[in-house]
């Protein structure tokens, strides 16, 4: 029998802005739609959010043109207020974000198992693309 090895893939950044507001832009679904995308031609029309274990979240991404669409999702599994948060996808695979407070930044490390349909870098990139943006729009709020 043959066992699948998962790749963990890490992205990190430090946004200049205090825990709080980092963990508020990145948890409050109003303002998961406005930096939850790789790219100017993405958005996010919809996001759903119940921040606590066995809670749910869906957010919606979408080609601005309408071209195509899907729901990223799945069940907190952690949550430790200004700290972490832990889940699993829909598709089965873990994710591990790290808050530390630096005073007025904030440094975040999520953790993801690739999948296997795309190649690690491809996935990466457009995972630390997302993150990116979060930062620009907490620290321009």
């Amino acid at each position: 029998m043959e066992t699948a090895t998962k790749t963990a893939i890490t992205i990190e950044a430090t946004v200049n802005a205090p825990i709080e507001k980092v963990w508020k832009y990145w948890t409050e679904a109003e303002h998961v739609k406005n930096w939850n995308t790789a790219s100017p031609d993405w958005h996010c029309p919809k996001a759903e959010n119940d921040l606590r274990v066995g809670g749910n979240f869906s957010f919606t991404m979408a080609a601005k043109d309408g071209s195509f669409s899907f729901d990223f999702g799945g069940v907190y599994d952690e949550v430790k207020t200004n700290q972490k948060i832990a889940y699993t996808l829909g598709d089965g695979r873990k994710v591990d974000t790290i808050f530390t407070d630096n005073g007025n930044e904030t440094k975040i490390v999520s953790t993801f198992e690739a999948e296997n349909q795309n190649p690690v870098e491809m996935q990466k990139n457009g995972w630390q693309a997302i993150l990116n943006n979060f930062k620009k729009y907490t620290e321009e709020s």
